[in-house]
């Protein structure tokens, strides 16, 4: 169930997008009707034997001020309720950064909800050299898909970690 080492043929087309899009927003809807009981934990390629956590990211739309909904594999880093929760801006190894990406960087301070907190408010960073050195490994040894997807891209995939505030 694992994914291709290769750059899958027709990764760029907007039949991908337009999937990624869709089952998000499936996501979304269970993780919120469940209060994240159901859709806590990404299945799919390296997730099927090893699922891995998500949250609901929830930011604004830097030109059109809408607000967005956002599932993502998260690690979290360091002990306790007040750790910061690390997410990547890997889109599958598409070739352009996701739009909550630069939603966040134009406006870092937004909220997650994990299972059984909703809203929780923090503060969102680009990891800099030094911190995406230290994070990147443990964020492949939760999800070792992450490596393929830096291969699949010519982009430097973003690393974000978000504090609570």
């Amino acid at each position: 169930m694992g994914l291709p080492e290769e750059r899958p043929p027709g990764l760029d087309s907007p039949w991908t997008a337009r999937i990624i899009k869709y089952g998000a927003k499936a996501q979304v809807a269970v993780f919120r009707a469940t209060n994240g009981r159901v859709g806590k934990y990404w299945r799919i390629g390296a997730g099927w034997k090893k699922p891995v956590p998500t949250l609901l990211l929830h930011h604004v739309g830097r030109k059109s001020g809408t607000a967005f909904t956002t599932p993502l594999l998260y690690l979290r880093d360091g002990d306790g309720p007040d750790a910061d929760l690390v997410i990547v801006a890997s889109q599958g190894g598409l070739p352009k950064n996701p739009q909550w990406f630069h939603n966040l960087m134009a406006a870092p301070d937004c909220e997650v909800s994990l299972p059984g907190r909703r809203r929780v408010p923090v503060h969102a960073h680009r990891a800099d050299p030094a911190e995406k050195e230290r994070l990147w490994p443990l964020l492949v040894d939760l999800y070792a898909d992450f490596a393929k997807y830096a291969v699949w891209t010519d982009r430097d995939i973003p690393v974000v970690v978000l504090s609570p505030r």
